[in-house]
């Protein structure tokens, strides 16, 4: 079902902390930062924020990030499950806020000390209550040392491999291509330092078939939007950018990064069950598609969202990848800001945020003539897409 309404949302403004690996200060601190550079992008005051939207494993709490703005009444304010899983999340919820008139002015926002404070790789127990559905989940993995990120979605990625003849060549084909992006771009903690093919292949091992160069970064770093209304949009000083359609999705068979009770494991089902509901309501096809930001926790997981949101068809991906069409140059350029890989890993946010640039013509790897854009969130996990456009006339 898709959802379809005369008042839309819009990007109004987006800000951003540095990318690094020890911020030197406190994530609450992280968040004011990249939030008030946001109102300003946006021309916005805080005291005219009235929602407030993130998702979990975030510290900072909406009400107290309010309160540090100088907000007033906040009317509206939401917190969506899943990590990377909910990068998407908050824009669904102001997508249907600013639509319902439960708010005007939305800030979204994500701020973490990911690599100098708590390491999500790092394979360590999230939560000791016995009542949590995922540690329930997990504790049937755990004990046998299968623990991590990165072995979960090596087993996804293995099978994939099996079903399509994809090789570790054609993953390490994506780590180059973000890199490269990232290789252009100041903001990107791998700014001038691409990496070959021989690179990726001669990376150690982390969880076979995942090599080093396959892994997102961990870093410290924050991320935050302004969003309202489309008719509001118009009266500020930025560039907007339309939310043209949004979807959250979760089935039976997700998990948390483990989804391996479906029916197959080497595909992203959640996407494929909403890809037609974006394109519907966008009134798009994907050959409208002009850039996209696809969740990059691992390079493996690139693959089945090619296929998921119609690029090429189920077993192409590598293939798409070969020709060069998601890199430089190509037909459908993905995360020009570096991904996760090259540029952060703020939970996917600053996937986000790349889109934007790129329809405001600012980004350092610009394509020309954005017209329609995709962004995805966390790949393996209850998750959520959006398609972002220019605003209706």
């Amino acid at each position: 079902m898709s959802l379809a309404t005369n008042r839309r949302a819009a990007i109004v403004g987006i800000g951003a902390t540095e990318f690094s690996k020890d911020s030197g200060r406190t994530e609450m601190r992280l968040a004011c930062e990249a939030t008030l550079a946001a109102l300003e992008d946006a021309g916005v005051s805080g005291t005219e924020v009235d929602g407030m939207s993130t998702y979990s494993m975030d510290n900072n709490f909406e009400i107290e990030v309010h309160r540090q703005l100088g907000g007033k009444e906040l009317r509206y304010f939401s917190r969506t499950e899943y990590g990377g899983g909910a990068t998407i999340g908050p824009f669904h919820h102001a997508f249907s806020a600013l639509a319902s008139g439960q708010c005007e002015t939305m800030v979204i926002y994500r701020a973490m000390n990911e690599r100098s404070g708590l390491r999500f790789g790092g394979g360590q127990i999230m939560s000791m209550n016995p009542l949590n559905p995922d540690m329930i989940h997990f504790s049937h993995y755990f004990p046998t040392g299968f623990m991590t990120p990165a072995g979960w979605i090596a087993m996804a990625a293995r099978r994939y491999m099996h079903e399509y003849g994809a090789t570790s060549e054609d993953f390490g084909r994506i780590a180059v291509s973000m890199r490269d992006f990232a290789s252009t771009n100041p903001a990107a903690f791998y700014y001038e330092r691409p990496i070959t093919l021989d690179d990726h292949q001669n990376s150690r091992m982390i969880a076979d078939p995942l090599r080093l160069l396959d892994c997102c970064q961990e870093s410290d770093g924050a991320v935050a939007f302004v969003l309202t209304t489309t008719e509001r949009a118009r009266d500020l000083k930025s560039d907007a950018v339309q939310i043209s359609a949004v979807r959250q999705c979760a089935l039976p068979s997700s998990r948390q990064v483990t989804p391996f009770y479906g029916d197959d494991i080497a595909g992203f089902p959640e996407f494929d069950a909403m890809s037609g509901d974006l394109y519907d309501t966008a009134g798009i096809t994907p050959d409208d598609i002009d850039v996209a930001c696809l969740y990059d926790h691992f390079t493996p997981s690139i693959l089945p969202q090619l296929e998921s949101f119609g690029f090429c068809a189920k077993g192409e991906a590598k293939d798409f990848v070969r020709d060069g069409h998601i890199s430089r140059g190509g037909k459908m350029p993905v995360n020009t800001n570096g991904g996760q890989i090259g540029e952060a890993y703020i939970h996917g946010l600053n996937g986000v945020a790349e889109i934007v640039r790129q329809f405001r013509g600012t980004s350092v790897n610009q394509v020309a003539d954005v017209n329609h854009a995709l962004v995805t969130a966390g790949a393996g996990v209850p998750t959520g897409a959006a398609i972002l456009g220019r605003l209706d006339p």
